[in-house]
């Protein structure tokens, strides 16, 4: 599962509540992974006591980098109705989705490009 998302490059790798243990599996060695607490687990947290109140601040920041990690997919599916590949070819569909992200950037920015143009 993880091996398919990695490159093998990276230092830091974030996922979501569901790859709780990724670090014990072999094929994902490598980076530090920063892996968000399950949501039972995270409501229980006091943010009165000095332990909790950081592991909420941690939690909330893993939470913001896989936000804007996660929003351009979020722009693809809804916005371009992206949501299931056709198979025509690595090329075909490498060039589809190289220019889909492309327009989700345009997409993300366009307030910005009305008010500076």
């Amino acid at each position: 599962m993880a091996g398919a998302l990695l490159h093998g490059e990276e230092e830091a790798a974030f996922g979501d509540a569901g790859y709780q243990g990724v670090h014990k599996r072999a094929e994902a060695q490598g980076p530090t992974w920063h892996v968000a607490m399950r949501p039972g687990k995270r409501s229980k947290l006091n943010p009165f006591i000095q332990p909790d109140f950081v592991a909420e601040r941690v939690e909330a920041m893993k939470a913001s980098i896989r936000a804007k990690v996660e929003h351009p997919f979020r722009v693809l599916k809804r916005q371009f109705g992206f949501t299931k590949v056709r198979y025509r070819g690595l090329k075909k569909n490498t060039a589809q989705i190289v220019t889909l992200f492309a327009l989700s950037n345009l997409w993300m920015a366009r307030r910005q490009l009305v008010t500076t143009g």
